[in-house]
């Protein structure tokens, strides 16, 4: 049943630190009623690395993902699953099976028929709260602040009958308490007690009781608001400010004396979570969704107007539909997009996700022409549309405009016909260079995204667009209409702003033209001068970034290849007490950083690219002062990368720095060929540390008694001084590299070996607990060992082994790897390699995957053979082991799936167990 808790239950535990340091990677993935094998395999991949794919192949999402899995104990949470063929979960659990032992998928079902389809070990049945829970969690909703403070005798005696109408349901109990909550007068919980609404048969309402009732409880122009929503899918996550906008478009919002329509918005969206409608995204903390219970009673009441093409059952559009909404699939065509035209009055047409966008000009060409009543157009992701027709110009009552993420190259001049539109997105369309010139005319325009774009030069005279308050980027030219001073009159911009061009802007006066100091609601700022310009101009740019000074309130700065020689002092200034990110980048001329250990908030400072600075100090930190405030006391991320002529840090103050960076959680130090100086003594909240490409570097590692995550590349280090709490090392050339034996590093799970010149044997004894394994371009290495008197059992923690490019290396340790979690081995191009590890068969239980490759010395396996676990074998380039193949003795590995040989006699590829391999 719906509303039980199942998927609050699953976010407790996905949410849980220790289960979130127990596995790695995790991923939560909302499966919902219309299962696709690709939709859902490419979502748990993107969740796994934490990036977006681009892969159109299920085999190889699935080859992809079980690359990212292997030997990993992750976890995955697959919620809302209907699906109960089992065919189809056996395909999607194939990229799963290469993961560690003791990994861990939870899934959320209504249907029982799930969990036997997917062959689950252990099921948990939810039951309906009990009476004392039910109200506990009422309280916690219905008195906000004080759940144990029940105002009045009263109303707990009504809350409690009421509670008791919910039958134990957590959703309609937290759903009833979030609309009592604004409910101060005894006779108002009365009403809802005795609504007739709770005694309606299950024939004469579909939706919860106390659903209906909070939503016929909400003010009228708010229920507008969460009818419309039912044009979104069950379980499909939106934007707080996507919506609003797409509210705006249809007329749905209106301006006050005292709020605009965004602000009215914002209102109305937060009312919708106060009282439970919208909850916040399980995947995507900056999205929110609607519980599919919820979803039902936004369609219930919407009724016909509106439909959801692919998803809804009804046959067709009607004449009353006035919002459509499509997602689209891999093998969409025109027929699909007939159904629209059954509806002359349509307001709305909303694709959802992504699409091939095979049939987009079919679209417009039989389609679009016929909606000409359309206030909101959405094509977001669609890769090949290129350009919009001409006839766009007719649809006038157009409000909304969304073709981001599309492969558009041009906009069609008509386009500023659209005198009502409000919203335009053309944002990561990197092929769209140009805008239409006539821009202007858009007078009602209010948000323009221009982020990605590749905007050459902006319309002239955009500065009479009055309503503006989004535009995410804009280019200064010295042609008359397109100066700076254009800023100047959009008084009411908000949110991010990028200025690219600024050589073209000559002075102060005409920077401080752009009044950026008066746009108290800009939040973002990037200030930017084109790259290679020469020095003759460095000297006026310091007047010109004085001259764009911004309010207060900012959050966020960057500036990139500023040309001149210092900075103003505003940059870095305390006055500024909300700035948390600043990123400096390209400053080429500047011999010194601004004072930026002042400001109270800032978290994140990223410096790139500063050619003339050979020291960074006191004036880094700022002056103090008096004040007992200790330099970049917020600071989290410290980036500091290409100072080509760097060569000191000086540290603040005297020992212990004085207190600075107490707060810092990353450092990192990239490509500073000639720094040799000290690094901050003590770091104590440090996690993670980077030092790539700093070969001169001779500095001793800060204490820092946090951290659990070092990158070391073209570094002197010294393995003796590593914290001992590090739980992922890479050190990558490294050319005098000793490894000592009396040394255990008992936190360390990762650790990558990498071009380390000078390293003959790595004793395993150092590295008990580690997990995943990697050595690669060491060329002097010759074995691994394990001392005599280590247990057998003590590498238990070990589940993934790979050895690369290694030409020295003859031996594992005398006896066999006890490695008795080993998930996957993988050896290649160690020429020099004549004996895979003695007694595999028995010593690797675990193993699934075993590959070797470029190992042209080894002639057999081992004796007793390859383990029976193994379900992958990849053999390349290893033509004396493949002459012995008749040997190798495969037919009792019964849970063998693949085999691979390339480069012996004859190559072969096999998916199945064979007899006699």
């Amino acid at each position: 049943m719906g509303g039980m808790g199942k998927t609050t239950l699953a976010q407790l535990v996905y949410n849980d630190k220790t289960v979130q340091k127990h596995f790695h990677p995790v991923a939560w993935v909302c499966v919902s009623e219309d299962f696709d094998m690709f939709k859902v395999t490419k979502t748990i991949l993107e969740a796994v690395t934490s990036s977006t794919s681009d892969i159109k192949d299920l085999n190889r999402l699935q080859l992809q993902l079980k690359e990212k899995l292997m030997g990993k104990k992750f976890l995955i949470i697959l919620d809302d699953v209907w699906n109960t063929k089992y065919t189809d979960w056996e395909i999607l659990s194939n990229p799963f099976k290469s993961g560690a032992q003791g990994s861990r998928i939870i899934v959320t079902t209504r249907d029982v028929d799930v969990a036997s389809a997917m062959c689950a070990f252990e099921i948990h049945h939810l039951k309906e709260l009990q009476d004392e829970d039910c109200w506990k969690l009422f309280a916690r909703h219905a008195f906000l602040h004080d759940a144990n403070s029940y105002m009045h005798l009263e109303f707990e005696d009504l809350g409690r009958q009421i509670v008791q109408k919910c039958k134990g349901l957590p959703l309609a109990i937290k759903t009833i308490g979030a609309l009592l909550r604004s409910k101060v007068d005894v006779s108002e919980w009365c009403k809802v007690l005795n609504s007739e609404i709770w005694s309606l048969s299950n024939q004469e309402i579909q939706i919860l009781p106390a659903l209906r009732l909070s939503y016929k409880h909400l003010p009228s122009y708010i229920k507008r608001c969460f009818a419309y929503c039912s044009i979104f899918p069950k379980d499909y996550p939106f934007k707080k400010d996507q919506l609003v906008l797409l509210w705006m478009a249809e007329g749905l919002l209106h301006e006050t004396e005292n709020q605009t329509m965004e602000e009215i918005g914002d209102d109305c969206f937060d009312t919708l979570v106060s009282r439970s409608l919208f909850q916040k995204s399980s995947e995507d903390e900056f999205s929110f969704q609607m519980h599919d219970l919820i979803n039902d009673l936004a369609k219930f009441v919407s009724g016909e107007f509106t439909f959801r093409l692919e998803v809804d059952s009804s046959p067709r559009i009607v004449n009353k539909t006035r919002h459509v909404s499509y997602v689209p699939t891999p093998y969409e065509n025109i027929q699909q997009f007939k159904a629209p035209q059954e509806a002359m009055q349509l307001r709305t047409f909303l694709a959802l996700e992504s699409s091939p966008s095979y049939t987009i000009q079919s679209f417009f060409r039989d389609v679009l022409p016929k909606l000409g009543r359309l206030r909101v157009l959405s094509l977001s992701h669609y890769w090949r549309l290129y350009e919009l027709p001409e006839s766009i110009g007719k649809i006038t009552q157009l409000r909304y405009l969304d073709i981001s993420n599309s492969g558009i190259k041009r906009l069609p001049e008509s386009l500023c016909k659209l005198y009502n539109l409000q919203t335009l997105k053309l944002s990561h369309s990197p092929d769209l260079e140009t805008l239409p010139r006539d821009m202007q005319k858009l007078v009602n325009l209010r948000h323009l995204d221009l982020t990605g774009t590749a905007i050459m030069e902006m319309p002239i005279h955009m500065g009479k667009l009055k309503c503006l308050q989004t535009l995410t980027k804009f280019v200064v030219s010295k042609r008359t209409g397109c100066s700076i001073r254009e800023l100047g009159k959009l008084a009411n911009l908000r949110g991010a702003l990028s200025i690219s061009d600024l050589e073209n802007v000559e002075s102060f006066t005409d920077a401080e033209g752009a009044y950026l100091r008066n746009k108290m609601d800009l939040k973002e700022l990037a200030l930017n001068w084109k790259e290679g310009l020469n020095t003759e101009i460095s000297e006026s740019q310091r007047d010109v970034l004085n001259g764009l000074q911004p309010h207060r309130n900012l959050k966020s700065l960057t500036i990139n290849y500023y040309m001149g020689g210092c900075f103003p002092n505003w940059v870095g200034d305390h006055s500024f007490p909300y700035v948390t990110s600043i990123h400096l980048e390209n400053c080429k001329y500047c011999c010194s950083l601004p004072a930026l250990g002042q400001l109270p908030s800032l978290q994140n400072l990223s410096i790139v690219g500063f050619d003339v600075i050979v020291a960074v100090g006191e004036e880094f930190y700022g002056s103090t002062g008096s004040s007992s405030i200790k330099p970049f006391g917020a600071l989290k991320v410290l980036k500091f990368e290409q100072m080509l002529n760097w060569e000191k840090w000086i540290s603040f103050g005297a020992e212990n720095e004085g207190g600075a960076f107490h707060s810092l959680e990353e450092l990192y130090i990239r490509k500073c060929s000639k720094l040799t100086g000290d690094l901050p003594i003590h770091l104590p909240s440090l996690g993670i540390l980077q030092i790539i490409d700093c070969p001169k570097m001779l500095a001793s590692l800060p204490r820092a008694p946090a951290i659990c995550q070092l990158k070391l590349i073209n570094y002197a280090v010294d393995m003796g001084g590593l914290p001992s709490t590090l739980k992922t090392l890479e050190i990558n050339n490294c050319k005098k590299l000793g490894l000592p034996t009396n040394l255990y590093y008992s936190c360390l799970e990762v650790v990558y070996l990498i071009n380390c010149g000078s390293l003959r044997s790595i004793p395993m004894d150092i590295f008990l607990n580690v997990k995943d394994l990697r050595i690669r371009s060491c060329t002097d290495l010759e074995s691994l060992t394990v001392a005599e008197q280590v247990h057998q059992h003590d590498l238990v923690a070990l589940s993934s082994l790979r050895i690369s490019e290694c030409p020295n290396f003859v031996s594992f340790p005398r006896g066999g790897l006890h490695a008795t979690n080993l998930g996957i081995l993988e050896i290649s191009y160690c020429e020099s390699l004549r004996s895979l590890p003695e007694k595999m068969h028995m010593l690797l239980p675990s193993l699934t995957e075993f590959s070797i490759e470029g190992c042209k010395n080894i002639e057999t396996f081992p004796e007793g053979g390859l383990p029976s676990s193994l379900n992958e074998i990849n053999i390349w380039n290893c033509e004396k082991l493949v002459e012995s193949r008749m040997g190798w003795s495969l037919q009792n590995h019964a849970s063998l799936r693949n085999l691979m040989i390339r480069g012996g006699p004859e190559d072969t590829t096999r998916n199945r167990a064979f007899p006699g391999a």
